[in-house]
């Protein structure tokens, strides 16, 4: 007789296939004019336009980041999740976002000028590093924000910047995740938002909040 496979192995995989389509739909939603830019537009020309969507869409994966948090928790849908995270985290998220595209944005012009100078060898892999490092810390800011959204932000910035520095290899991990993620949406945009988009952030999320583990375990305590 062949074994059966239980009705709850059934009911988790399609939990997580709803999870993970409602976090792409609202995500998308959330980013549609960073995802119309670098769709229908030359990055190239019109990166001011996306610097600023950007830092618009940077609440879209702090919101994505509670659903995944309150269904860890057995909380809410994916959509009340989703949306109270938003509602909730929007401010600091864009502080957050202005600041990551900020920096990269001058980091990244610094690069394209220092390329072709005799300095060049030497201090723009040290630039490159830096973007690295600003792009890894928002993203450990962004999960921050999402498990402790009453945090003073100067706080969740400093954290995030000492623990990805000091936890370098998980922070390399989150980076080929967005790394992979970037490769996907350029070459197959349709499947980069419609279906690897919820995947990704949720390794980024998962990876991240460990990065976030020696914080979020000290204050614990302080939580009961």
């Amino acid at each position: 007789m062949s074994a059966r496979i239980p009705h709850s192995v059934y009911s988790t995989g399609f939990g997580v296939a709803y999870v993970g389509l409602v976090t792409n739909l609202l995500t998308a939603v959330a980013s549609l004019p960073l995802l119309v830019l670098l769709v229908a537009t030359d990055p190239m020309w019109s990166w001011p336009a996306i610097a600023v969507a950007a830092v618009l869409a940077a609440p879209a994966p702090v919101a994505a980041f509670c659903a995944f948090r309150e269904n860890g928790l057995g909380g809410a849908g994916p959509f009340r999740s989703f949306v109270a995270g938003y509602w909730r985290t929007w401010r600091k998220a864009l502080v957050i976002g202005a600041m990551a595209v900020g920096g990269m944005v001058v980091l990244l012009v610094d690069v394209r000028a220092l390329a072709t100078s005799t300095v060049g060898v030497v201090v723009v892999p040290l630039l490159l590093v830096l973007v690295g490092l600003v792009l890894a810390t928002a993203l450990v800011a962004l999960v921050a924000l999402a498990e402790a959204p009453d945090t003073r932000l100067r706080d969740i910035l400093r954290v995030s910047v000492v623990l990805a520095v000091r936890r370098w290899y998980l922070t390399l991990v989150s980076l080929a995740i967005i790394a992979v993620q970037i490769a996907v949406f350029v070459n197959l945009p349709a499947i980069g938002v419609g279906v690897t988009a919820a995947a990704a952030l949720y390794l980024a999320w998962a990876n991240s909040r460990y990065t976030l583990r020696p914080v979020l375990l000290a204050a614990e305590p302080l939580a009961r």
